[in-house]
């Protein structure tokens, strides 16, 4: 295409075009890359020329079409982006810059990478949306020209190219590009698969005649009879299309029953349902197959009515019905109304401009997913979000005030409640589906009405992250449970905190512990008390910091091996006055139960209760073997015992664990948590009591908690 065509075509659609710019980027991006070859052999100008003209098909304004013309010069010439910038303005510049950031980013790194560079994508097209529609065109006409690249990168660029670029233009409303786009990808990544079904597509045509134009033409009949103006385009459905419905319902070619569509254009959304009635009275309908997307538009803004019927020759014919508005936005999406710059609906309402409902649809969905995407807390959930956004089909669901709320097919009542708002989904306690109650997890349907019951004692379980489908519901429970988790052991910090200042005759204040906490690191209160709970900071460390001397026992948590406990400190008998007695950290050891010593050279003596496995070592040495009593089955001071706790996963456990053990008169000294399964977790606890009949009371409670599956003593 020479320099005046170009021109010539957008100022047939813009007659206000400044030509001047148009020329001049045609002028510059040829001579910037002068000599420069494509994989093809094409003088590389070929390419931004050719992604220039794909954006004039979508009747894009000047700015992106000289954008278009120079999206590579600055990456593959030495042209800066400064000069773009004073040669052709701020808004190509910034256009170009987006760009250029873009296509430095891999898509195929590892996961971490991934997920960082598919947010900067995001975020750069969310600024600009022609940045998008630039972005588009250049990887279309990089697909179109993808033979001559070399196999390994040829199969890297498809698979990219179908995991986000196909799915943003779909989003985004651009169908035409998503139908070639995926089509190409498929040809590359699965040649035998689009060859045969290529060939068999070719079969079914040569059998069926031509079945499309005798349809066609029965419809337009059909129209004529009742006084409907309208057109009729009558096509057989992509390759790709059809291989991912093929795969999605496990069906073979011939099973599937809607490889003809028909679009049928008419004036006015009125005449819309005046076809389907037409339709529907002269053939017999699939159930089932009826979708309304004008009285509720897709996110992207598409209207139109599908229904499915059994045509002329007994075939299944899909007819969309719309109005040629309607045709242009299923086509063009974000580009068929030129609304392309960031521009908030309160600024343009007071500025005068009108924005399309059906173009700011789908560029309210992008910036939402943006804003989504900043509240992910890892890589997984960032690439999990996004997949789930682009790729997944759509139910549309009511409040009982009558607000429409658009989810992803297979979308249940936690996915719904966390769409109307974060705080609704965090307390959801239950749903009542279309007046009756339903279970949360259940599937919802096109036009159900969802009422949310809540209670504000409710917490999210860390379940429902698995149940939920999308990734906005996800990311808001794990993190809900992830506070919650965190306030329980900040709540246990807070016992330990309070036990060790109270050993040691002393008091703080709030605003102490504020300070505590920000010389230790920590941004609040509640996670530096997290830290201490989760055994993370040494409640001797947290006295020091808040400048109170701990007592001995707040000194010494419990007891163990490396400290030198002097025998006058332990009410034991049998062993030498001269040996420092320790108790095992493995067991614990308490007043009551049968203990043994084992003696080891320059350490003294270690106690165990009988039953400890850890003595299995020491059975071929009796020599080391010192037998001990306790002077009494109780004591005035606490001792350390080790349990073992199986703990529900639910909100609540844990402190529920703790509120058992300080009713009971004893003491956590540490505490540990591993996860074992996805509802439970293991919980190791070190626990002082004053005697065996103590232990015994604290576990027997403890087994009687609706949240403990188990309590039981380690036995090391």
């Amino acid at each position: 295409m020479r320099q005046y065509e170009l021109v010539e075509r957008v100022t047939s659609y813009d007659p206000q075009a400044d030509e001047d710019l148009l020329n001049r980027a045609y002028v510059f991006a040829m001579k910037a890359h002068g000599d420069q070859k494509r994989a093809s052999g094409e003088p590389y100008f070929s390419h931004p020329l050719e992604v220039a003209e794909i954006l004039t098909t979508f009747k894009l304004d000047d700015a992106s079409i000289a954008a278009g013309l120079l999206h590579d010069v600055v990456e593959d010439t030495d042209i800066s982006q400064e000069e773009i910038n004073q040669k052709f303005g701020d808004d190509v510049g910034s256009l170009v810059n987006g760009l250029t950031k873009i296509s430095k980013l891999d898509l195929f790194t590892r996961e971490a990478e991934q997920a960082e560079n598919l947010r900067k994508l995001l975020l750069a097209i969310s600024r600009d949306v022609r940045v998008l529609l630039i972005k588009l065109a250049d990887r279309l006409h990089n697909m179109r020209t993808i033979d001559f690249v070399k196999p390994e990168k040829r199969v890297r660029i498809s698979q990219e190219t179908l995991d986000i670029y196909a799915g943003l233009a779909g989003r985004m409303g651009l169908q035409t590009i998503r139908d070639e786009l995926e089509d190409i990808a498929f040809r590359i990544l699965d040649p035998t698969a689009f060859e045969t079904l290529t060939e068999q597509l070719k079969t079914l045509r040569e059998e069926n005649g031509n079945v499309i134009a005798k349809i066609e033409a029965s419809l337009v009949k059909k129209l004529k009879k009742n006084r409907i103006k309208g057109h009729v385009f009558g096509r057989e459905k992509r390759a790709y299309s059809v291989w991912s419905k093929m795969n999605q319902k496990q069906l073979s070619l011939g099973q599937l029953s809607d490889i003809y569509a028909f679009r049928i254009i008419v004036a006015k959304p009125i005449d819309c349902y005046k076809v389907l009635g037409v339709a529907h009275q002269s053939w017999r309908v699939v159930p089932g197959k009826f979708k309304d997307y004008i009285s509720n538009p897709k996110q992207n803004g598409y209207q139109s009515i599908h229904t499915t019927v059994i045509g002329p020759q007994h075939n299944r014919i899909e007819l969309q019905i719309r109005t040629e508005e309607m045709d242009r936005i299923a086509e063009r999406g974000v580009a068929a109304h030129g609304f392309y710059k960031d521009i908030k609906d309160k600024e343009s309402a007071e500025a005068g401009v009108a924005i399309p409902t059906a173009t700011s649809n789908a560029y309210r969905w992008l910036r939402r997913l943006v804003d989504d995407l900043s509240a992910a807390d890892n890589p997984r959930e960032v690439l999990e979000h996004t997949r789930l956004e682009l790729f997944q089909d759509q139910v549309f669901c009511f409040t009982p005030k009558g607000d429409l709320i658009a989810l992803p097919r297979g979308a249940n009542a936690i996915d719904f409640a966390y769409s109307v708002h974060t705080d609704i989904g965090n307390s959801c306690v239950g749903c009542r589906v279309n007046g009756r109650h339903a279970p949360l997890m259940r599937a919802l349907e096109n036009g159900d009405e969802v009422d949310i019951i809540t209670s504000s004692a409710q917490t999210p379980p860390a379940a429902w992250a698995d149940a939920a489908v999308t990734g906005k519901a996800r990311s808001a429970i794990r993190r809900a449970t992830k506070l919650a988790v965190r306030d329980q052991y900040a709540g246990l910090g807070r016992e330990i905190l309070d036990h060790c200042v109270e050993r040691a005759n002393s008091r703080y204040t709030q605003a102490e512990l504020e300070l505590a906490t920000k010389r230790l690191g920590y941004d609040n209160v509640k996670d530096s008390l997290a830290s201490l709970g989760r055994g993370e900071i040494k409640s001797v460390d947290f006295l020091a910091i808040m400048d109170i001397e701990p007592s001995e026992t707040a000194a010494k948590p419990f007891i163990s091996p490396e400290d030198e406990i002097e025998q006058g400190k332990l009410e034991i008998r049998g062993a030498s006055p001269n040996l420092p007695l320790t108790i095992s950290r493995d067991t614990g050891a308490v007043p009551g139960e049968r203990i043994v010593g084992i003696y080891t050279m320059g350490q003294g003596v270690t106690v165990y209760p009988v039953y400890a496995r850890k003595l299995q070592e020491y059975e071929e040495q009796p020599e080391r073997w010192i037998d001990l009593a306790w002077y009494s089955d109780t004591s005035t001071r606490m001792y350390p015992a080790r349990i073992n706790i199986v703990l529900h996963n639910e909100i609540g456990a844990l402190a529920d664990v703790t509120r058992v053990i300080g009713k009971n008169g004893a003491n956590i000294e540490n505490l540990s948590m591993e996860t074992r399964a996805r509802d439970f977790y293991n919980l190791d606890i070190i626990v002082e009591v004053n005697g065996i009949k103590h232990l015994t009371k604290v576990l027997h409670q403890l087994s009687a908690s609706t949240f403990v599956s188990s309590a039981t003593r380690c036995q090391g």
